[in-house]
């Protein structure tokens, strides 16, 4: 069975003795088949929020730079962003070596750097050195650039849930079972079967735990700037 969203969705149909779906009939299935498609996206869901630097959520983006312009926003699925990573990258047509930026607070921005945001000189704009995190869902840069660099940084990204049946999670297919059993939790959940939730519940947390111990044990990341995200994960959307 394909490791994507239908073969997770049979996977529970099998188990709950329901007749399995196909790639024909996924999208328009309703009813029990529709609580199922639920259930495996709250299991990710739930793994995914469990814990925020899972390995396999961490991305290195890629931007290129606008002269002049100071302030640029994050990524859309930006769960937790690594301020300490972010660097200028080494472009020998721009003649720029490879630079890691210094993290500035946003109060020192405010204080020592703000007007370079407003004063259109271009005499201000340079290869940039500091880097700092706005009340908003933004980064910013000082000075402003005077060419197009490539900037590099890394984060950690929330997934989106599943929607077609070929959409692949991207927890790792080591862990389908893991996604299988939570998903068993919450369609138990859904049903109002109390006792057997439970019992799948205990086990998926284990399990999580486990996954913990073979990832995150391993990593010492640092954690510079959280940004909240709030998924359900006990409820079911219609």
């Amino acid at each position: 069975m394909a490791y994507n969203f239908l073969g997770l969705v049979n996977d529970v149909n099998r188990r709950l003795n329901e007749v399995e779906l196909t790639s024909t009939n996924f999208l328009t299935a309703t009813g029990e088949y529709a609580m199922v498609k639920d259930a495996v996206n709250a299991a990710i869901r739930f793994i995914n929020q469990h814990e925020f630097e899972w390995p396999y959520n961490h991305v290195t983006e890629e931007e290129t730079l606008t002269p002049g312009i100071v302030r640029y926003a994050f990524p859309a699925d930006t769960k937790i962003l690594n301020m300490n990573s972010f660097r200028i990258k080494r472009d020998d047509t721009l003649g720029n070596e490879t630079r890691k930026l210094t993290i500035l607070s946003y109060e020192e921005y405010l204080e020592r750097y703000a007007d370079v945001e407003y004063n259109t000189s271009t005499t201000l704009r340079q290869l940039p050195t500091f880097v700092f995190k706005a009340p908003s869902s933004e980064f910013g840069l000082v000075n402003p650039p005077d060419k197009a660099y490539e900037l590099v940084y890394e984060y950690y990204r929330l997934p989106v849930d599943l929607i077609n049946a070929t959409d692949v999670p991207t927890i790792p297919e080591q862990f389908r079972y893991v996604i299988v059993n939570g998903a068993m939790h919450f369609a138990y959940l859904f049903r109002g079967e109390a006792t057997e939730s439970d019992m799948m519940q205990q086990r998926f947390e284990q399990e999580i735990k486990q996954m913990r111990s073979l990832y995150i044990n391993r990593y010492d990341y640092l954690r510079s700037t959280v940004i909240n995200t709030t998924v359900q994960t006990n409820t079911r959307v219609s």
